[in-house]
């Protein structure tokens, strides 16, 4: 049908440490404070996407632990898949995608992102998954 609705799919890590802060970056292309995460490849599984996209992103290897949360940008069509991931022990650092690489708390994230972001890694410290849908920065309710 060429009518069918078209979707990209995402994945998105929210890596947290032992202290309960979560890895951010600050987008090169945009400026906004995001966890990592990007696009799934064809022929790529949900975890493997993960490890890819945070590794690309702030240079450390992951351990995928569950689904948190599977969130629609109405506006564009972008499914997301997003994971609570564990840190590994490699050192972060700014990338190609990511001008800043650092550790926030939840107050934290909570004033530096955007509420579609915001609520991805607060939902991660709930024990089951969230389905949202947002405009591409507010959440809408519902239905």
């Amino acid at each position: 049908m060429s009518g069918t609705p078209k979707h990209s799919v995402s994945v998105a890590g929210i890596v947290i440490d032992n202290q309960d802060r979560v890895l951010v970056i600050r987008r090169r292309d945009n400026g906004h404070w995001e966890m990592p995460g990007g696009v799934l490849e064809l022929g790529e599984s949900f975890e493997d996407g993960v490890r890819r996209e945070v590794a690309e992103e702030t240079g450390m290897t992951v351990e995928v632990e569950r689904l948190t949360g599977v969130y629609k940008n109405i506006t564009r069509g972008i499914v997301a898949l997003v994971f609570r991931c564990r840190p590994g022990e490699q050192p972060i650092h700014p990338t190609d995608e990511a001008r800043e690489v650092r550790w926030m708390t939840r107050d934290e994230i909570t004033d530096a992102m955007d509420p579609a972001f915001a609520i991805r890694a607060l939902d991660a410290f709930d024990t089951q998954p969230h389905t949202r849908t947002h405009d591409g920065v507010q959440l809408l309710a519902a239905k």
